[in-house]
């Protein structure tokens, strides 16, 4: 299990079932496991989901892009929930922008 830091703080976790969920549903992402861990601690923007969890964005080849959901669940501690690759960014940035302010 790995763990990074979100924007906020928070020690973020990627245990060894949620990654291995995430690219069962989700085969493209199976040669991304840092790109998802850095996208958490380096994001170029993170939009608010709709259930209290952060969607962290990074492009990793032009015009496309890793989303990483994952929630803070107290001020020291977190988890990844899914991450996948998408091309339509403008269908993020009609959510709210928690980061960068």
């Amino acid at each position: 299990m790995d763990i990074v830091r979100s924007k906020n703080g928070v020690s973020i976790r990627l245990p060894e079932d949620r990654w291995f969920h995430i690219t069962e549903e989700h085969s493209e992402m199976a040669g991304y496991y840092f790109e998802v861990l850095e996208t958490v601690e380096q994001p170029e923007v993170i939009y608010e989901g709709k259930a209290d969890e952060c969607l962290a964005v990074r492009e990793v080849e032009k015009d496309k892009f890793i989303v990483v959901v994952y929630r803070e669940v107290s001020n020291e501690d977190g988890f990844i929930i899914t991450a996948f690759l998408t091309k339509r960014k403008r269908q993020l940035e009609r959510r709210q922008k928690l980061w960068p302010r």
